[in-house]
């Protein structure tokens, strides 16, 4: 990979770990994640009127790969509720290449390579060092942020199906967006009544700038996957685990302990490993 390559991989995943800082900063994460998606919807729309609809037989996975990634922000603000971002934010990363990983060999007979299964046991060992011993993560936190990173690998999946299906990238990621755009609001209301939103507020502006990372990071790496190899990029984009911890660190006022960084690095290598190999 080129100097380059290598330098928009590693700037997405430190937008990628920025934004979920946004996130655990919020005052109310649920409507923090909720302004956080009009950043999206905000893009999607001129993309949606340059590309136009996709093939009819790609509507089923656009409505459940939109239901699922709202699916993956309430269990992410759950997860957030409970544990802290150098907590939460490895166990999500990694349990998602651990489990696209396992779930081709259990579920599809895939065969595991040296480098895979090296793979899955460090993302095993790294959130066993997070999920044990002193200082560990709350349990509820642990399985909050597990059920996220399946969650994850099954949208991705739909998405892998549905872009093929809809035959125009471009459509199919515009109204998957408008979906969720629509549906997380929706969510929001029906929890708590109503959805207030000051525009001349901090917290506002706050969470806008979160969506922003967030939309800047898929951006960055979407350059950077046309410009060099899929699998070292991904792979190299995994350390966001590791820059997950020190933004808690140094922004959040969270722990680091020596056994915290360990177990995030086991965990980014790991992840390394599987993401290798796509």
């Amino acid at each position: 990979m080129s100097p380059l390559v290598i330098g928009l991989a590693l700037f997405a995943a430190i937008l990628h770990a920025s934004w979920n800082a946004f996130l655990r900063t919020g005052a109310d994460r649920l409507w923090t994640v909720t302004v956080m998606s009009f950043s999206s919807t905000a893009l999607a729309v001129p993309l949606a009127i340059v590309n136009g609809f996709p093939a009819t037989s790609a509507w089923p996975y656009v409505g459940l790969s939109a239901c699922l990634q709202v699916g993956y922000s309430v269990f992410l603000v759950a997860a957030y509720r409970y544990g802290e971002l150098g907590q939460v934010y490895p166990i999500v990363r990694g349990s998602v290449p651990l489990l696209v990983t396992l779930g081709g060999f259990l579920l599809a007979g895939q065969q595991l390579t040296v480098l895979e299964t090296v793979g899955v046991a460090l993302v095993g060992g790294g959130i066993m060092g997070l999920s044990l011993g002193r200082g560990r993560a709350a349990t509820t936190s642990i399985l909050y942020a597990l059920a996220t990173g399946a969650i994850i690998a099954a949208y991705a999946t739909v998405d892998a199906i549905g872009v093929r299906a809809a035959g125009n990238v471009g459509a199919y990621t515009a109204w998957v967006l408008l979906a969720y755009g629509v549906l997380l609001p929706a969510t929001f209301v029906a929890c708590r009544g109503r959805l207030a939103v000051d525009p001349r507020a901090p917290e506002t502006w706050k969470a806008l700038g979160g969506g922003l990372f967030a939309l800047l990071a898929y951006g960055v790496v979407v350059a950077a996957f046309a410009l060099g190899p899929a699998g070292p990029i991904t792979a190299l984009r995994e350390t966001s685990v590791v820059f997950a911890a020190f933004i808690g660190r140094l922004f959040l006022g969270e722990t680091l302990t020596p056994r915290r960084v360990g177990a995030c690095a086991v965990v980014a290598l790991g992840a390394i490993c599987l993401g290798y190999q796509s």
